[in-house]
């Protein structure tokens, strides 16, 4: 069986349908649902089992043999987040109790990372480069960077899982992340809007250097990360933590003008003040080294912003029912 935790989530959802899609029903998911209709983001999905996080330990005791591979996609996920006990006991300890029974069962273990990590991006976003150094802005950045430091320590303590990877996940979209609220991608925020003819907000920019709406990002459609991952669990040899992203940093005027575009409408935009509380660490430039993914053997191609949000748009958004 794989398991895959967090996965009533947006990519969670997005890696079991890409594993029901190559032929694997022998799931195991393990994730809450809640009231905010995350049901529906495995509604057209096939799994074995379904286990709330609370039992996933003691489902772990009795799985001994069964498991193929574990992808830990679950955590609080929100770069707002403030409650720093609630980060260890859904985020960080959950990791390293993962870590330690794949370590022990000698089962291959992926997870998300994110690129939070990086920080402000002033020392860059070259996977390749040591992590000691890095500093997030933010404490869910803190928990994964805190996560990724533990998995090299013990590795090179020979404390590994036989095969393991972090990815470190970029601004993802695409379909199934309705239920993210403020943390939705600004598409599935303004697509009925623009659809509508009427004006969206961007942030202007509180730098000499970018002009209002140009601040950039990586921007990567969910279907190239579900990519990645399926390639990992059948074809990579390789372990380590590896940036998962589109290896093009795009501004949000872009990325608005491409959903406007995909909705046959010209995206009408507005520019807001930056709220103060968050101009200080605010991201102005964000772009995914993507060599050391390549040196692994990963071949695949990602979806450029224009592609990506047109497949996004067409098949999700504008059809009465948006997910995969």
């Amino acid at each position: 069986m794989i398991i895959v935790t967090g996965a009533a989530g947006f990519i969670g959802s997005n890696l079991v349908a890409g594993l029901n899609g190559s032929g694997r029903k022998d799931i195991v998911v393990v994730d809450w649902l809640g009231s905010d209709q995350r049901w529906k983001n495995l509604a057209k999905h096939s799994f074995e089992d379904f286990i709330f996080p609370d039992d996933f330990g003691a489902f772990l005791q009795n799985a001994s043999g069964k498991v193929e591979a574990i992808f830990h996609l679950g955590a609080i996920s929100a770069t707002t987040a403030t409650d720093g006990d609630e980060i260890i006991r859904k985020n960080l300890k959950p990791s390293m109790d993962v870590w330690r029974w794949c370590t022990r069962e000698r089962v291959p273990l992926f997870y998300a990372s994110s690129a939070a990590t990086y920080g402000d991006g002033s020392l860059g976003f070259d996977d390749t480069n040591p992590i000691d150094e890095l500093r997030p802005l933010n404490l869910y950045g803190w928990s994964k960077h805190t996560f990724d430091t533990w998995a090299l320590a013990q590795t090179s303590l020979g404390k590994a899982p036989p095969r393991w990877a972090g990815f470190k996940f970029f601004n993802v979209y695409g379909p199934n992340e309705y239920h993210k609220d403020d943390m939705m991608s600004i598409i599935a925020k303004n697509f009925a809007r623009i659809s509508a003819g009427e004006k969206i907000s961007l942030f202007k920019s509180h730098r000499p250097d970018y002009r209002d709406g140009e601040q950039l990002r990586d921007f990567v459609y969910v279907k190239d990360c579900c990519s990645v991952m399926l390639w990992f669990l059948t074809k990579a040899t390789e372990s380590g933590i590896f940036n998962v992203g589109s290896g093009a940093a795009r501004s949000f005027y872009d990325l608005m003008q491409a959903t406007g575009a995909a909705a046959g409408k010209q995206a009408q935009i507005e520019f807001v003040p930056m709220p103060e509380k968050i101009r200080d660490k605010y991201q102005y430039f964000t772009q995914a080294s993507m060599d050391k993914i390549r040196a692994a053997g990963y071949d695949g191609q990602f979806h450029s912003l224009e592609a990506g949000v047109a497949d996004y748009v067409a098949n999700y958004l504008a059809k009465s029912d948006p997910y995969i």
